[in-house]
């Protein structure tokens, strides 16, 4: 790594907020393939006090729905799917609540107007959520029917953006449906495989292998685990497990056309709707439009996680973390350093 006063002091930046936030997991900085800055703190495994490592398995929560959504845009590549295709055309009679005139595409931008099972405008404190049935009885998508059938829609199909977990669980049946394939199986062909995400995985909480951190919420002056909280395996809205070393693929890989085309990635890059905090929303991917950033963001009970890319300055950086707000203080400072600099986030 070329050291730099520059470089020097956004190092010793990062060291002092990792050292103040009590950090525990891993932050990667890079431009254009060049490490610039990697650093693992706290516990995978406080029971048995385990340390993160920069190869570490952290769960990415919903990160995981730009997997989803490029697992979608490569069955549109291939002829098998398009974004006006409705979803009921698809599905059958599984899910007789949705409006017959929600697509895929509606799904993919957050503005199909379905009910959420996980609706995140009605959360307080993350860590106080749990799933409406036990968590071991979600393991397959076709698990979350049961609980996605439920919901009435809430708002006019197309009509506004409203973030939804139900959709990309939706998405993660439809990828079923047309490819014959289970969901985890066509994740893995067609965007982790091409991306060279060799570590990234839907792991089974009840058996994370030695490489995995678990994730950890406070509980008076200790920890507990995130155990009872989660689906005990991820699928369409969030719940894989990767590392920053895979991240740092990724980006370049997404936008080099390895996962889908160009012009595929470029209709996800884009503006399709303007969110709250000077965000816009693409199809699957959050962007920050003054900085030509583009970000996928996860957060969850014993979980918190953003990877994001900045097209323009070469610069992409990866903050995960096994506790539910250990990464947003870093991601901060991080951000802030950036802007202080002259640099944006990216480096694809």
């Amino acid at each position: 790594m070329r050291s730099t006063p520059h470089s020097q002091a956004i190092q010793a930046a990062l060291e002092a907020s990792l050292d103040e936030n009590e950090f525990s997991g891993v932050i990667h900085l890079s431009r254009r393939g060049e490490l610039l800055y990697e650093r693992a703190r706290g516990l995978a495994d406080r029971a048995h006090l385990v340390a993160n490592t920069v190869e570490t398995q952290f769960g990415i929560a919903s990160v995981t729905k730009g997997f989803t959504a490029l697992a979608v845009m490569s069955l549109v590549a291939e002829g098998s799917l398009c974004l006006d295709t409705k979803v009921r055309s698809l599905l059958g009679d599984q899910l007789p609540l949705i409006d017959p005139a929600v697509t895929v595409g509606h799904l993919l931008a957050h503005t199909s107007g379905i009910g959420d099972y996980l609706d995140e405008s009605l959360i307080g404190d993350i860590g106080d959520y749990v799933m409406p049935v036990p968590v071991h009885r979600l393991a397959r998508a076709a698990d979350f029917i049961p609980i996605l059938s439920i919901h009435p829609m809430k708002s006019a199909v197309g009509e506004r953006f409203v973030y939804n977990n139900s959709g990309y669980m939706v998405l993660a049946l439809v990828v079923e449906a047309v490819t014959g394939d289970d969901y985890f199986d066509a994740v893995a062909r067609r965007v982790l495989n091409p991306a060279g995400m060799n570590a990234t995985a839907f792991l089974r909480s009840d058996q994370l292998p030695g490489s995995a951190a678990i994730g950890y919420l406070p509980a008076g002056d200790g920890w507990r685990t995130n155990h009872f909280h989660l689906p005990i395996r991820g699928s369409g809205d969030g719940g894989a497990y990767s590392t920053v070393g895979d991240f740092a693929a990724f980006w370049p890989a997404l936008f080099a056309g390895a996962i889908v085309p160009r012009p595929l990635v470029e209709e996800m890059v884009r503006p399709h709707n303007e969110v709250p905090d000077g965000l816009s929303y693409g199809l699957g991917f959050w962007l920050r439009p003054d900085r030509n950033t583009v970000m996928l963001e996860g957060y969850d009970a014993g979980v918190s996680c953003r990877s994001a890319c900045d097209r323009v300055t070469g610069l992409t950086y990866t903050v995960i973390s096994n506790t539910s707000n250990g990464a947003w203080p870093v991601v901060r400072r991080l951000e802030e350093l950036l802007l202080e600099m002259g640099d944006g986030a990216g480096g694809c």
